[in-house]
Order: C-alpha cells, then sequence, then structure tokens
C-alpha cells in the first residue's frame, strides 16, 4: 500500500511540472491558458505535499502498531 502512495506522490509532481512547462510555452501566446496551467501547478504542489504527510503518518501509524 506504501509503495502505491509513494507513485501518487510522484505523479502529482510530474504534472506540476508538465504544468509549469506549459505555462512557460503559453504566456505570450494564450495568456489565459497559462493562468490554467499556474492553477494547474498550485494544486499539484499542494497535492503532493498532503499526500506525502499523509503518507508519513499512516507509515508511522504501521510502525508503531508493529511495536
Amino acid at each position: 500500500m506504501t509503495k502505491i502512495l509513494k507513485y501518487t506522490e510522484y505523479l502529482y509532481l510530474i504534472v506540476a511540472v508538465i504544468a509549469i512547462y506549459r505555462v512557460f510555452v503559453d504566456w505570450n501566446i494564450n495568456r489565459q491558458m497559462a493562468y490554467l496551467f499556474m492553477g494547474f501547478t498550485v494544486m499539484s504542489l499542494a497535492m503532493y505535499a498532503f499526500r506525502r504527510t499523509y503518507r508519513r503518518k499512516f507509515e508511522k501509524r504501521q510502525q508503531n502498531n508493529k511495536d
């Protein structure tokens, strides 16, 4: 279960990197799309932080239950 949680964390980082790339590409062409991808970047980074914190708490709880 924790391996799946680790992979989903990095999936959010990949989405953030792709969104940052799209912001730079679309900035002079279509500013509204650039703002949309900025939102995707912020949300992806927030979800990464949330998932990482949740996974660490889950692992800590599992460790405490084993002891």
